[in-house]
């Protein structure tokens, strides 16, 4: 099968993020026989950043958490591991607000008729409120977690963050803790970034050479410094959306960098270091800040040996310590790494507020 075809994701217009309709998965064994990740890159102009499924191994068969794009190549690398350790049995939608996870679900649910699906409480659809059979979602075998139940609730521990109200629908992220493997599986909430690249763009690295020059009218030729370069302005795009030191873009040149972006990005990266994903911080957190308080000290109560988001690096080391650090540091409320950098989430933040899109922040 030709790699056009195999990377195929035919329901990219739902949500057209790069790279469109062409998705390369990559399969990763995080903990032999037991936890596997399936990556695939996703972004808008060409900020790509990876989004992650993982596939945790149950006594039953497999779970697949978040899922991604399920193109002919994924569903390859999914069966593959089904005939060595099982069937999937359950498919797992963490969250209520994220379309870039939302959209592949049905698909995924359909490749698997014999899986159940659980969904996080408060699913949402804009511009129109549909139930979720009409947005392709099993009604048979469809269930809400923590409403109707918690699956294989033997073997992992479920840890509700939110519901935090936002304008057409909630903020609601379901972790999973996998006692097997001492794994914490987010979605959104918690990110770490270094200068570990994604192996997806070593391999196809025209994001990186993109976003690695000075000015547009500069050639993309293929360099570790220009690499190096490219995933630092990558990460700063990805998580303030517009970085301070960005001068201009998509003017003459598509980017004119100021100096000092690399100590912002050395700021936000601490060398690989778990935090609270920006954007969340300052969109989703500015109300009901202390559910995120709550959220990390339940999970401290866990023993906890590693994190694993669905965005930038996985897995990470973590343990209970670094868990309640990282509550308490929130609960003090210590300035954001990100600085001047947090100027336009602000913004943003202020003006859905005056719009009564959200409600007023709370401490």
């Amino acid at each position: 099968m030709q790699a056009r075809h195999r990377e195929y994701w035919g329901w990219w217009p739902l949500l057209p993020l790069y790279p469109y309709g062409r998705r390369r998965t990559l399969r990763r064994e995080l903990l032999a026989g037991q936890l596997w990740a399936f990556e695939q890159l996703q972004g808008v102009f060409a900020v790509a950043v990876p989004i992650r499924m993982l596939a945790v191994k149950l006594r039953q068969g497999l779970l697949l958490y978040a899922p991604v794009a399920p193109t002919p190549e994924c569903l390859e690398l999914i069966r593959e591991l089904e005939a060595n350790h099982g069937p999937v049995v359950t498919i797992v939608h963490p969250t209520a607000s994220g379309l870039e996870h939302k959209v592949a679900v049905p698909a995924m649910a359909r490749a698997f008729p014999g899986a159940e699906l659980w969904v996080a409480p408060g699913q949402w659809s804009f511009p129109l409120r549909l139930p979720l059979s009409w947005l392709g979602f099993p009604a048979s075998r469809t269930r809400v977690l923590f409403e109707q139940g918690l699956p294989h609730s033997d073997q992992l521990d479920w840890l509700p963050l939110g519901p935090v109200p936002l304008g057409p629908g909630p903020f609601f992220e379901a972790s999973l803790f996998h006692r097997a493997t001492g794994s914490l599986l987010v979605t959104d909430g918690l990110i770490a970034v270094s200068d570990r690249r994604p192996e997806l763009l070593e391999l196809d690295p025209r994001p990186l050479l993109f976003h690695g020059r000075e000015s547009g009218a500069e050639a993309m030729d293929d360099c570790e410094e220009r690499r190096v370069k490219g995933w630092r302005r990558l990460v700063l795009f990805s998580c303030y959306l517009r970085p301070r030191a960005v001068e201009q873009v998509f003017n003459r040149f598509p980017f004119r960098w100021r100096p000092g972006w690399q100590r912002d990005f050395e700021a936000i990266s601490r060398q690989g270091a778990l935090q609270v994903a920006p954007i969340l911080e300052e969109l989703v957190f500015p109300r009901h800040r202390y559910l995120m308080a709550d959220w990390l000290r339940r999970c401290a109560q866990l023993p906890v040996q590693q994190v694993i988001p669905a965005h930038f690096e996985a897995p990470v080391a973590a343990n209970s310590a670094t868990l309640l650090a990282l509550a308490e540091a929130w609960q003090r409320g210590d300035e954001p790494l990100g600085g001047e950098n947090l100027s336009l989430l602000r913004q943003l933040n202020t003006r859905l507020e005056q719009l009564g899109l959200v409600p007023m922040g709370e401490s």
